[in-house]
């Protein structure tokens, strides 16, 4: 796993590269959390699609909830990038669709507008 900041204002983002599924479950989810906040001073990180287990985006698993509801109480902003359309579930598109409209998850196709959202927040 490589983990690059991008830094703009006081504002630091991780990004994260691996060819791995790095969340398999919530504490996997804390645990990079954790890591990325100690080490790197960062509560703002892009992951890929490919480095989360294929359950996240399964809702009735709950585990994205699960995590996300992590990530709101430690405060911590959360971008996945990838590509969405791959999958028919109506329940994950308004899911995607809800989380784009609030300050707290992403789901977006490409790096650099992950960095100008998650920046743009405080």
């Amino acid at each position: 796993m490589n983990i690059r900041i991008d830094q703009k204002n006081g504002s630091k983002v991780a990004i994260i590269e691996s060819s791995e599924i790095l969340i398999r479950n919530v504490q996997d989810a804390l645990d990079l959390m954790a890591s990325i906040n100690h080490i790197h001073d960062s509560n703002k990180i892009i992951i890929r699609q490919s480095n989360i287990t294929e359950e996240f985006f399964e809702l009735k698993t709950r585990l994205a909830g699960d995590i996300l509801q992590k990530y709101v109480n430690y405060h911590t902003k959360l971008a996945v990038l990838g590509n969405f359309e791959v999958y028919n579930s109506k329940s994950l598109k308004d899911f995607i669709y809800e989380c784009n409209k609030g300050e707290q998850f992403f789901f977006l196709e490409d790096e650099q507008s992950a960095i100008q959202v998650l920046h743009s927040l405080h």
